[in-house]
């Protein structure tokens, strides 16, 4: 069952909400809590700490929605918040986005819209806390282990588990949001920071999306490794709506001039994957490493601004399905002969 907090003063909504949504109540598929403004909803955070999803409104007494926000990426990153505002203006919606919000829904509600996106951003919260499983139960483990940990989880058999390596088909992409350094300029370490995270969750949702992991976050680029079955085909789509999210976003005009743009390289092939690190630090990452791996780095050192670059063999492969568009030769470090290389468009 899904536990949604609704922040408005408008008690009218409320009403709505249980008569709208009457049938899954009474299934248990949601369950809705209420308060009336964003003082009144942490304290409602504080009794129901189980809640998935936040709907807010914006203009509310004691706490205003933007506030509430700002005080949830505080306490919170894993609960995501969908404004709900009659206050539909672009500089609402670009601070709303600033400071968290995963979605932006415009006064009178269209119910159908709501339970979409309320659907939408439940399924977001639930991958994001498996990933966090995730992460809790493997890398953790895999990055710090002594002795006391091994005997405790089987001793041999376990740091057996741990430091086995195998060579497997996957494809890697490596995705930079371009020039984004340059903001550091204007804006203090705070705001750099969170804007950074901001984009990040954009990008990772769409990874997510396409089942895809996150190996590693590199500054301000991300890689992603997409395993199993249509592997390179899930990262092509995964990239295009990284792409086309990342598009979307309200550009910085009050201090600074910047309209996020990404850059995106994607190889597919067999790598090695397994621990590296330094057993002295007791300090091992799980993550993916060869000639593959370089090349989709060095593709996306290739790529411009909005582009998605790929070699040509990953275009023999997904011609038939996406739409490319040929750039020509590059040369690439450590290759001895020049590369050609595609755009993928759509």
């Amino acid at each position: 069952m899904a536990k949604i907090l609704v922040v408005d003063d408008e008690t009218d909504l409320e009403v709505l909400i249980k008569q709208k949504f009457r049938q899954k109540i009474r299934e248990n598929k949601y369950e809705f809590v209420f308060a009336i403004n964003g003082k009144h909803a942490l304290e409602q955070l504080a009794l129901h700490e189980d809640v998935d999803v936040i709907l807010s409104d914006i203009n509310m007494p004691e706490m205003d929605g933007l506030t509430l926000l700002t005080k949830l990426s505080e306490q919170n990153s894993l609960l995501k918040s969908v404004i709900v505002s009659a206050y539909g203006d672009m500089e609402n919606l670009r601070t709303a986005m600033n400071r968290g919000a995963f979605d932006f829904i415009t006064k009178p509600v269209n119910f159908e819209d709501l339970e979409l996106t309320m659907e939408k951003t439940l399924k977001h919260v639930r991958q994001m806390r498996e990933t966090m499983a995730a992460i809790k139960e493997n890398n953790i483990l895999k990055m710090y282990v002594d002795e006391t940990v091994l005997n405790f989880m089987g001793g041999r058999e376990f740091e057996t588990a741990l430091s086995a390596n195998e060579t497997i088909n996957a494809t890697v992409a490596f995705i930079d949001i371009c020039s984004f350094t340059s903001i550091s300029e204007n804006e203090t370490p705070d705001n750099v920071v969170k804007l950074l995270n901001n984009y990040f969750d954009v990008i990772v949702k769409e990874i997510l999306n396409q089942e895809g992991y996150i190996d590693k976050f590199i500054g301000d680029a991300i890689m992603a490794v997409f395993r199993g079955e249509f592997h390179l085909d899930r990262a092509v789509e995964a990239c295009l709506g990284v792409r086309s999210q990342i598009d979307k976003l309200p550009s910085l005009a009050d201090s600074v001039t910047f309209t996020p743009k990404v850059s995106i390289g994607i190889n597919s092939g067999e790598m090695i994957s397994g621990n590296i690190g330094s057993a002295k630090l007791r300090r091992l990452d799980y993550t993916v490493i060869g000639d593959v791996v370089n090349v989709a780095q060095r593709l996306q050192s290739a790529a411009k601004p909005g582009q998605i670059i790929i070699n040509e063999n990953a275009y023999e492969k997904i011609k038939e399905s996406f739409k490319c568009s040929k750039v020509g030769e590059v040369s690439l470090k450590h290759k001895s002969t020049p590369q050609t290389i595609y755009e993928v468009m759509d």
